[in-house]
């Protein structure tokens, strides 16, 4: 079994900072893509960044020129740096990563999610 580990979250006022932490651990045989995710009041899950093995990362439109994401695969984390932080950023962040696990006959591959840490951005 695969744990995502989430910190970082916390209260900020507009266009302040916070920087979001993903740390995977468990039976892991390689992790594939990593990401953030986020889900506001009454939407939907959305994708905020990620990045994959190679390091190739997608940007959700909105938060293009103002987030980064990044990762350390020797640390099995995940990184996404926040700043000009906006209210309507305000969410529940959830960390997903894309995971390969070694098993006696074969693998696996299976997405596997953190439980969340809120953000929330005050005007």
């Amino acid at each position: 079994q695969v744990q995502l580990a989430e910190s970082g979250g916390g209260l900020v006022q507009a266009g302040g900072s916070l920087r979001l932490s993903c740390a995977a651990s468990g039976r892991i045989f390689r992790i594939n893509d990593m990401g953030w995710y986020r889900q506001a009041p009454a939407k939907q899950r959305e994708l905020v960044a990620v990045i994959d093995s190679g390091g190739t990362t997608t940007y959700a439109n909105s938060v293009k020129g103002r987030f980064t994401i990044s990762r350390d695969n020797a640390k099995n984390t995940v990184n996404l740096q926040m700043n000009s932080l906006k209210p309507e950023d305000t969410a529940i962040y959830y960390c997903n990563a894309y995971v390969t696990i070694a098993q006696t006959m074969g693998v696996t591959n299976q997405n596997y999610w953190g439980q969340g840490t809120q953000v929330t951005v005050s005007s």
